[in-house]
């Protein structure tokens, strides 16, 4: 009876670890057993059977304790001692990005002040409309961390969750809802847009109220921007009834979202409105081709690895910013940037500093930033970089992996997703600020940047392990590089310029202090 007693209370706690880690790293019950399966199809469980190891009504087999140990790299006698770790802990970020500060006099933020200063802000900085509205739409995204469950299941209601759709596939839902579809033969030609320098550019798509979809015969030998487009104007559809309003699909030298008869650098609410659906029927066009928890499986399978939308004909762009909404890990980051230095997209989930600039040209870029060094090389292939953000006193830890691309219009431009490896390392009880201190000083005794030293780099494998993300090892393989906001106040021991810009501001504090202390 007493053995039969110690058996239950050993299962219990063996289910209780079990459920911290998975509820620590972001899975679910479902995502588990996928990651257990991947390793071992036989000995992988069942949802059910996993649930009932949970809450202590099933004892797994060593095989099975082996295969979770893997995953959340751990030993195997961890889960056979009867000793819990602290309360398990999801950390966020240090700084966020999109949280609004608790600042004093509260009412420069009142609506009459806030109405009178933002045109005239937009006024003087040259912003026009448009990127003001997707500052807003950016600001919105990164608050809910990505995650739309409206858009989702709206989406999901359309395509009965099947994955993959093909080409055929969309054209039946499109017919199914009373959509025509049309086709018109347009090249590219070149245009200055919202660029310094023209681009090529394309129409490929617009929606014609109430009902027809044109696109454009050159899609055809792109299935996977086809599928997209299309997916994009059924979502217009089911949305907003298709009523028109919305921005025709262009890739190159005019940004998609603008209305095509804005040329007043003025704020207008067309711009929010068009800028806005742009957003909604792009996010219901990636929830139509990759449900939710079918394509978190995808990429679980993969190892969220970023050129794998070629096996499904989906676009890259696509694949990497759906890995922001559907992965368990909640601290994402995506770029999309052209030649110089033109971001077109952004998403900061994990509040990354953006480089200086004015929401779309980069003015200082500093050049270590892998979106930035992928622009002047001429690779096609996914580079991973692990990164040393310092931004003042607070240094942060990134891992990326960016790739070279083309649009449909033959405009090169580097996409990258990232994620933020100090609360992964948290959550496991490392302690980030002195992993982040020990890759920092191995970077600056190498002159900016330098291999990531062994035990820091063994933390970020076994990270990268739990997370399930492949390039995060790519990534420790490589060396580490310190990137900065802007590269005149670079924070390298030997700053890339020769010599970092002196802060008025740090002068002014350094000689309050000296005053204070001879006082």
């Amino acid at each position: 009876m007493a053995g039969q007693h110690g058996l239950l209370r050993k299962t219990h706690f063996l289910g209780t670890k079990i459920r911290s880690l998975r509820k620590r790293n972001h899975l679910t019950l479902e995502d588990l057993s996928v990651r257990c399966v991947q390793i071992d199809a036989e000995a992988g469980p069942s949802v059910s059977y996993l649930s009932m190891i949970e809450n202590g009504k099933r004892v797994p087999s060593i095989r099975l304790v082996q295969i979770i140990a893997d995953i959340f790299q751990r030993e195997v006698s961890w889960f056979y001692d009867e000793t819990l770790d602290s309360v398990a802990i999801d950390p966020a970020p240090k700084t966020s990005a999109v949280t609004g500060m608790p600042l004093e006099p509260g009412f420069l933020f009142s609506d009459s002040v806030l109405e009178l200063a933002i045109p005239e802000l937009l006024a003087q900085t040259g912003t026009t409309g448009r990127q003001f509205a997707h500052l807003l739409i950016r600001a919105h995204q990164e608050s809910n961390q990505n995650r739309f469950p409206d858009l989702e299941r709206a989406a999901e209601s359309i395509g009965k969750k099947r994955f993959p759709l093909s080409l055929q596939d969309l054209f039946d839902i499109a017919k199914s809802l009373g959509l025509k579809v049309r086709w018109f033969e347009k090249e590219t030609f070149r245009d200055h847009g919202d660029t310094d320098r023209p681009l090529d550019t394309l129409v490929r798509s617009f929606f014609d109220a109430p009902d027809v979809i044109y696109l454009n015969r050159a899609l055809e030998a792109a299935p996977a921007r086809l599928k997209y487009d299309l997916a994009n104007h059924v979502a217009h559809k089911i949305l907003h009834d298709g009523d028109g309003a919305r921005a025709p699909q262009v890739s190159g030298g005019r940004v998609s979202g603008r209305r095509h008869d804005a040329e007043s650098p003025n704020m207008d609410a067309k711009d929010v409105l068009f800028a806005w659906r742009d957003f909604e029927c792009s996010y219901f066009a990636a929830a139509l081709l990759g449900p939710k928890t079918v394509f978190r499986q995808f990429l679980a399978r993969h190892s969220y690895s970023i050129d794998i939308g070629h096996k499904l004909d989906l676009t890259t762009t696509l694949v990497m910013r759906r890995m922001s909404s559907v992965s368990p890990y909640p601290h994402w980051h995506y770029f999309d940037a052209y030649p110089p230095g033109n971001l077109r997209a952004v998403y900061r989930g994990n509040g990354i500093p953006l480089p200086w600039g004015n929401m779309t040209t980069i003015s200082d870029p500093c050049q270590h930033w892998a979106v930035f060094r992928m622009l002047n090389t001429r690779s096609t292939k996914p580079s991973a970089q692990i990164s040393i953000l310092g931004a003042g006193e607070n240094k942060r830890l990134y891992c990326c992996e960016s790739i070279r691309s083309k649009d449909a219009a033959g405009n090169p431009h580097v996409l990258c997703a990232g994620v933020d490896l100090a609360p992964a390392l948290e959550a496991q009880n490392f302690d980030a600020r002195k992993t982040i201190e020990l890759i920092e000083k191995s970077c600056n005794n190498g002159g900016g940047s330098a291999p990531i030293p062994v035990e820091a780099r063994r933390q970020l494998e076994s990270i990268g392990k739990i997370l399930n993300i492949g390039w995060i090892a790519a990534g420790a393989e490589k060396d580490a590089t310190i990137i900065c906001p802007r590269s005149s106040s670079c924070p390298r021991t030997k700053p890339c310029l020769g010599k970092t810009m002196r802060r008025l501001g740090s002068e002014i504090d350094n000689i309050r202090r000296s005053v204070l202390e001879n006082g």
